[in-house]
């Protein structure tokens, strides 16, 4: 079935993702002179690799990094990056294009400090820092970043680049090298250290026919059947709003007396270290408490946690992503950590429908958010094949069953 659909989208050329004008010109790597793939490299689904997958390339060293990989990094359908020893404080973000990026950094570079004893990111600074682990990937597959939740949460801004790339968390396919952090701390200056976790990684497997940039997103009437038998939303069927994706709305009311409906972060608090968790909330957020008449204003360049109004569920066999900036909706930032994984809300996973915490940024202006206004939209991709491990119980992941909820760091 996965087969099929992914032969359908090819041939109508759906489910394709142009990063860059001028994508599929020539030969591309790993491909022969007729555009095939190997053969050695077309078993299995196309779509997300699962756990299980992802463990069988580091069997194979396709992922690998001098320290090993420890077992809890890989996830359902990811696998966490860890920071290296070194850091870089630059001049500003970038792309290598047509350079590496050490070539790249020998122009940006304004400092460089050891990570070994742990280091503060200053608010408003671009970092670069080489992560531990690099890639050997197979011609059929390529991969892409997003920052972890409990980063995003905290506002801070983490892409991944590679060598000659020309997009940021895109890694191309059969791509062969080092990985790296590029880290901004927009809210909170920040301590971060050898092996801290900052970002993740998701691996995409193609057939042959498939485009180099292609990505297995259920298509809307696709979406529309799935949701039909395994609710989407709130535990009923067929009550999903779906139009590009799924549709998330924004909860303004909350739930019980004197609800508090979303977070503010304080600026200029203390330093915050990503790898502690025992911070009392209040010296880093201001709380925000249902607006009586269901609205609220976003001022620019503040920084607020909301919350979904919809309670979300991704069934075994999908992961999804929330677009994180969309015009049609607003001139603001929605999500900064976009992945879900699969068993997210899932009830056998202890979830029965787990709300989404919204990071959410406006950049210039003011704008009016209402009660239940659409404000995101979550990707749903198919997996290659079901992970052996979902998220939820059985693997204590923080945030399973959530409501409105701040990073692990704020007790």
């Amino acid at each position: 079935m996965a087969n099929d659909k992914a032969r359908r989208a090819s041939q109508a050329g759906h489910n394709v993702v142009t990063l860059f004008e001028g994508a599929g010109r020539g030969t591309e790597p790993g491909r022969d002179h007729d555009g095939n793939l190997p053969r050695a490299e077309l078993g299995g689904r196309p779509g997300l690799l699962p756990f299980q997958q992802i463990e069988a390339l580091k069997a194979r060293r396709k992922v690998d990094a001098a320290a090993e990989i420890l077992p809890d990094q890989v996830q359902p359908a990811s696998l966490d990056l860890r920071l290296g020893s070194k850091a870089y404080r630059i001049k500003a973000s970038f792309l290598p294009g047509r350079q590496s990026v050490a070539q790249q950094l020998e122009k940006l570079k304004q400092h460089a400090f050891s990570l070994d004893g742990g280091a503060v990111l200053e608010q408003g600074c671009v970092y670069l820092v080489r992560l531990q682990e690099r890639l050997s990937l197979p011609p059929s597959m390529s991969a892409v970043a997003n920052p972890k939740s409990s980063t995003g949460r905290i506002d801070v801004f983490t892409r991944l680049i590679t060598d000659h790339g020309e997009a940021f968390d895109w890694v191309e396919a059969g791509y062969e090298g080092e990985l790296y952090a590029e880290i901004f701390p927009r809210t909170f200056s920040v301590k971060a250290r050898t092996g801290s976790r900052l970002s993740q990684m998701r691996f995409l497997r193609r057939a042959g026919s498939q485009d180099r940039y292609w990505r297995p997103e259920t298509s809307d009437a696709d979406l529309r059947k799935l949701d039909s038998k395994t609710p989407l939303v709130n535990g009923t069927v067929g009550k999903a709003i779906i139009r590009n994706g799924l549709n998330v709305g924004v909860d303004l009311r909350g739930a019980g007396r004197r609800p508090i409906i979303g977070y503010r972060a304080l600026k200029f608090a203390d330093v915050l270290d990503v790898d502690r968790h025992s911070y009392n909330k209040r010296d880093f957020w201001e709380p925000i408490p249902a607006p009586r008449d269901g609205r609220l204003i976003l001022h620019p360049n503040e920084f607020y946690i909301l919350a979904s109004k919809e309670r979300i569920q991704v069934p075994p066999d999908y992961a999804a992503e929330m677009i994180p900036i969309d015009p049609m909706r607003g001139e603001f930032r929605a999500h900064y950590a976009g992945f879900f994984d699969p068993g997210f809300g899932f009830a056998e996973e202890g979830g029965a429908g787990s709300k989404a915490v919204l990071e959410v940024r406006t950049l210039e202006v003011p704008f009016i958010l209402d009660d239940g206004q659409i404000i995101a939209r979550l990707v749903y991709e198919e997996l290659a094949e079901r992970p052996i491990k979902l998220y939820g119980r059985s693997i204590a992941s923080h945030y399973q069953g959530q409501g409105l909820k701040l990073s692990k760091h704020f007790k």
